[in-house]
């Protein structure tokens, strides 16, 4: 296994569900974590609880990924013992409404294209060069199945990760001959606030996404990306795809309680 002990581990979205998940497991690891989120009030409690039970250095970043102004000054300024980040989990995305395309809020696919694909664009951009520089790196993409099997009214959402996904691609590419390694995780279903997000706070509309079947946890999704960062350096694994047992696909879901799929 390589080690991560003091190794700066940058992950966007840090303040809960999977973002909060990999904070978790790089801090069993003894890494050292940069967390970057909007809401720091949740960000400082979750930093704070880190460093008690895990004794690790956590340093904390007021960041939205969609200003790239904010992204490109943050890393650049950030205290000489961040600045070699080891490892880039790039977390923070979202969905933004479910409706035909011919329906759909201009102002939720701005959101999204910000957030998932631009968001993820500037991160990269601004930690890359100083991994190459350093002779070291990961890069960690969270994407999703749904950036290869689409589903009804997933358009927009289901766009920005295939973008996601061909952005990875691209990347291995150009970084051939280096020593970075460029990873995407792809889950299925997934409790977090995702569903919640995308219908705008509606609960009770979000907890029928996870009826009947048996989603996947954080913990689930940030093992899989804790396991990508954990391998030889020889070894890179390109993609990980992991689902539900009750999933098959984006389209087909056993559904216990509803007698359907």
């Amino acid at each position: 296994m390589h080690s991560l002990k003091n190794k700066v581990v940058f992950i966007t979205g840090a303040t809960a569900g999977i973002g909060a998940s990999c904070a978790v497991q790089f801090a069993q690891h003894g890494a050292k974590l940069l967390l970057a989120a909007r809401r720091m009030e949740k960000l400082e409690v979750l930093a704070e609880g880190l460093r008690e039970k895990y004794a690790i250095l956590v340093h904390t970043l007021h960041l939205d990924v969609r200003n790239r102004n904010d992204v490109e000054s943050m890393i650049a300024t950030l205290p000489d013992q961040w600045k070699k980040i080891s490892v880039l989990v790039n977390n923070a995305g979202l969905a933004s409404g479910l409706s035909v395309f011919q329906e759909g809020d201009v102002d939720d696919w701005e959101k999204m294209i910000d957030t998932n694909f631009k968001g993820l664009l500037y991160t990269t951009r601004a930690v890359v060069p100083g991994m190459i520089e350093r002779g070291e790196g990961h890069i960690i993409n969270i994407s999703s199945i749904a950036a290869y099997e689409f589903y009804p009214k997933g358009n927009v959402y289901s766009a920005t990760k295939a973008a996601v996904h061909a952005l990875t691609n691209s990347l291995r590419l150009d970084l051939n001959g280096t020593p970075l390694r460029v990873t995407s995780i792809d889950p299925g279903l997934v409790e977090t606030e995702f569903s919640i997000v995308r219908f705008h706070g509606d609960k009770t509309r979000a907890d029928k996404t996870y009826e009947g079947m048996t989603p996947l946890t954080p913990d689930d999704v940030a093992d899989a990306v804790l396991y990508c960062a954990t391998r030889p350096l020889a070894v890179n694994v390109q993609q990980l795809m992991l689902t539900p047992t009750d999933q098959a696909s984006t389209i087909l879901v056993h559904r216990k309680n509803a007698g359907q799929k």
